[in-house]
């Protein structure tokens, strides 16, 4: 497995860029290709990195969230789980870890990752791949083992090691590109059939491209709460229905049930018809650490919007604040700036993305989620009425729109009982919401 210092940067398979990776410093070095800096009107980065003749490296940049590199790259890096993959591939390759840099990790996705960048070149063991279908049980035991053994897997999950390491390629190939903490495969899905397969392979009439989130994963886990129990697919997806309720715009999304797990499929917002759609969150596109907690506001969210969105920016002004609203009184409190994303078209326009990762998260006693990660007029708790008028003012909205909107959110997320029940939410998650939720935000009559 040769040393990677050099990959090249492509959008929708042109070469935009390359980044070095300068190992004395633990930096990322990038500098847009001239040809596309001369000739293409298209901003991929347009806050932190537009495009100009020269290197881009952003020493001062926290390395815990950006790992060296520029946002617009390090938003395409794996997270906790999808690093627990790869370490695990490395280490049963002779590899040592401490010295696998970040640009290494960009090539190790390759082609694989969210939105349209592409690295080069691409790690070769994972070129080849196939389009079996996946066996879901399968992938949720091997990666309970991947994320309980840190050092490597040392059970089999089939009859020969070979199937075993058949299986984890597999679970590398669908599972190292997808971000978040916890585990989750992009795949393609069959309505029809109840097919998965790999969400990487170009795939057969009848699929469609879905990010999956596995239930049950022994370990599965963010910062600071325990594995999840098996049921919090079922919980996510209750949150969908209230939230498609509350007029927030989410993708389409459904369960998997199999062995008594209920896993949360949602179709993926980067793909069009098999195309790919550049992605960048806020975090990448504004330097917004996501590990800061309280650092930002929705009030930062409202103005890049105002900055980048070319059409409907009142629109997406609203949409936002619906967004922010839900999180408050639903108490979505791991709201940081990498789970607001934007979409850019090949002409160069820019929208905000459908909303994902809208759920409960609420840890009174935790250190991240005992409040919002996002600011509101100044707060992360103890909000009231006038907050929201406030934030509503950076959207465009009246004080009586506010209340219409706030109102609306309130009766749909007071009913949540009924959504939890159509859903089978186990019984200890639904104890563990009772009497949380902010449904008193309305002034008075």
């Amino acid at each position: 497995m040769d040393k990677v210092t050099v990959a090249d940067v492509l959008l929708w398979g042109r070469k935009i860029g390359a980044i070095f990776w300068d190992s004395a410093r633990s930096l990322g070095i990038f500098e847009y290709a001239a040809d596309f800096v001369e000739v293409d009107d298209i901003e991929p980065s347009p806050f932190k990195m537009k495009k100009r003749k020269g290197q881009f490296s952003f020493a001062g940049e926290s390395k815990e969230t950006f790992k060296g590199l520029p946002g617009m790259l390090a938003d395409s890096l794996p997270d906790k789980f999808g690093n627990a993959l790869i370490d695990s591939w490395l280490i049963k390759n002779g590899r040592n870890l401490n010295d696998f840099s970040p640009v290494e990790r960009l090539c190790y996705i390759g082609t694989r990752g969210m939105g349209a960048i592409e690295y080069f070149p691409a790690i070769s063991e994972l070129k080849k791949e196939n389009d079996k279908d996946i066996v879901l049980s399968e992938m949720v035991n091997l990666a309970s083992k991947i994320l309980s053994e840190r050092e490597g897997v040392h059970e089999h999950i089939g009859e020969s090691e070979e199937e075993t390491e058949e299986a984890m390629k597999k679970l590398l190939v669908i599972g190292s590109s997808a971000g978040g903490a916890r585990a989750k495969c992009l795949i393609a899905y069959n309505e029809t059939t109840g097919e998965v397969r790999s969400g990487q392979t170009k795939t057969p009439q009848g699929f469609d491209y879905y990010l999956l989130k596995l239930d049950g994963v022994d370990k599965n886990k963010d910062k600071e709460t325990l594995s999840d129990p098996k049921g919090y697919g079922r919980l996510e997806f209750a949150y969908y229905q209230m939230a498609n309720d509350c007029k927030i715009n989410m993708e389409e999304s459904r369960l998997i049930e199999e062995n008594g797990r209920a896993h949360f499929l949602t179709k993926r917002f980067d793909r069009i018809n098999g195309k790919k759609i550049h992605m960048q969150s806020l975090c990448g596109l504004q330097h917004y650490d996501f590990n800061m907690a309280g650092a930002y506001s929705y009030e930062q969210a409202m103005d890049t919007i105002r900055k980048l969105v070319s059409g409907g920016t009142k629109k997406a002004l609203e949409q936002q604040f619906r967004r922010a609203a839900f999180n408050v009184v639903a108490r979505n409190q791991d709201d940081h700036t990498k789970n607001i994303a934007f979409l850019m078209n090949k002409a160069g326009e820019w929208s905000l993305a459908p909303a994902f990762d809208l759920t409960y998260s609420y840890n009174p006693k935790g250190e991240w989620t005992n409040q919002h990660q996002m600011q509101i007029n100044g707060k992360r708790d103890h909000f009231e009425f006038n907050d929201f008028v406030e934030l509503g003012k950076k959207a465009d909205l009246s004080a009586a729109k506010v209340k219409t909107i706030l109102r609306e959110i309130i009766e749909v997320v007071a009913e949540w009982e009924n959504y939890f029940k159509v859903a089978k939410v186990p019984s200890q998650l639904v104890e563990g919401v009772r009497g949380t939720l902010r449904l008193d935000l309305l002034p008075d009559e």
